[in-house]
């Protein structure tokens, strides 16, 4: 049946995440440290703001937009937690997820061959969707050495005359890696210079530690062109409730909108409800899982770079980005033999790019009982290196 299929969906590789993910499935006793989703429950009073919802019969179509009030809680939430002022009525799309928001500006954005710069290690979806869209990827390799952070000589370097976006992901999905103020600074000459629009994936924002977390919309001389994409899944621990924005000018949004309309009408609206409640009232929420997680974060570091795995300290998000050069090992071997001697999964770093290879990628949004049986299982598969 493969003639039926669209040529471009046939290159496309399938997850690298997912497919560790599904091979800890099929086999018992696995500490499976693969995918992002945190452990905590949603919390009670959002959820019970979606039960409400369901028992008054709020289960009709919302605006194509989104809620009404949810779009006017983002905006307040972006003012409160960021400064950063935005329309509700023009400039906020409520979406299925961050990924959709993803979707959505490369096909609104991208004409065919146009040029999107990537910055990797990077999460796997980036790439294929740049494709899907027509459009180009061109890839900026960032470097341990600098903490996985973009350098201004490395953004000049890679832009052409047809590069359109700047895709940002910060904190970084695999590397915890952030950029601050003053590394932002640097860059908007060179944004400005070429008229580049910069998408901004901001879903770790609430999970920054030793630094305030920085949007890139903070430069008033290049808000405008600035699209931000957040949700809810990682902060308020809502990964199945499938719901996500985007912030972007009155313009954009307003083409957009054509495509969401069609493709999805309106995310779940019970889900909207509950994120109105999130936003109101879930900021204690938020520290809350940020501080379990930074306990986390310090000891899965301290005791990788004990086993014999360098470790440099991640700044965001939850994830830790350990070399495993050290062994000899490819990525896929490292995580393969992981799995198979040891039962535990984590995913290699190729995945996230050619340059994440000598590295893999370990989620701590795990609970600290499941991080440490974990150590203890790859300290026994580090013996026999002999580090």
């Amino acid at each position: 049946m493969s003639k039926y299929v669209n040529e471009t969906i046939k290159k496309i590789a399938p997850s690298g995440i997912r497919k560790f993910f599904d091979l800890a499935n099929q086999m018992e006793d696995v500490v499976s440290l693969g995918v992002g989703e945190p452990d905590f429950e949603t919390p009670w009073h959002i959820r019970q703001e979606a039960i409400y919802a369901i028992e008054h019969g709020y289960t009709f179509y919302t605006s194509n937009r989104g809620l009404d009030a949810l779009r006017q809680e983002i905006c307040k939430y972006y003012q409160r937690r960021f400064s950063l002022s935005y329309n509700w009525k023009e400039e906020v799309i409520v979406t299925v997820g961050a990924s959709e928001g993803i979707d959505l500006t490369f096909r609104t954005i991208l004409n065919p061959q146009d040029e999107v710069i990537l910055l990797q290690p990077s999460y796997v979806a980036y790439e294929p969707l740049v494709t899907l869209a027509g459009g180009v990827s061109k890839i900026i390799e960032l470097k341990e050495e600098h903490q996985f952070k973009l350098l201004p000589e490395q953004l000049e370097a890679a832009i052409t005359d047809k590069t359109k976006i700047l895709f940002l992901n910060f904190p970084s999905n695999p590397t915890g890696g952030i950029m601050t103020y003053e590394d932002y600074k640097a860059l908007i000459p060179i944004i400005k210079k070429h008229d580049l629009l910069v998408l901004s994936d901001e879903i770790y924002a609430e999970l920054s530690y030793d630094q305030t977390f920085v949007s890139i919309a903070s430069f008033e001389e290049i808000k405008n062109q600035v699209i931000i994409l957040n949700g809810f899944s990682k902060a308020y621990a809502m990964t199945g409730w499938r719901l996500g924005y985007l912030l972007a000018p009155r313009d954009i949004v307003t083409h957009m909108i054509k495509i969401h309309q069609y493709g999805i009408m309106c995310p779940s609206t019970i889900s909207q409800y509950a994120a109105v409640e999130a936003l109101k009232y879930g900021d204690n929420d938020c520290k809350m899982h940020k501080d379990s997680f930074e306990a986390r974060r310090n000891f899965l570091v301290n005791n990788l770079n004990r086993i014999g795995l360098t470790c440099h300290m991640p700044q965001g998000a939850f994830y830790v980005f350990p070399s495993i050069k050290n062994t000899g090992l490819s990525s896929e071997e490292f995580a393969e033999r992981l799995l198979q001697e040891q039962r535990v999964a984590v995913v290699p770093g190729s995945a996230f790019g050619t340059c994440g290879q000598g590295y893999i990628r370990i989620s701590y949004a795990y609970s600290l009982n499941q991080l440490k049986e974990a150590i203890k299982r790859m300290e026994r598969f580090m013996q026999q290196f002999n580090l």
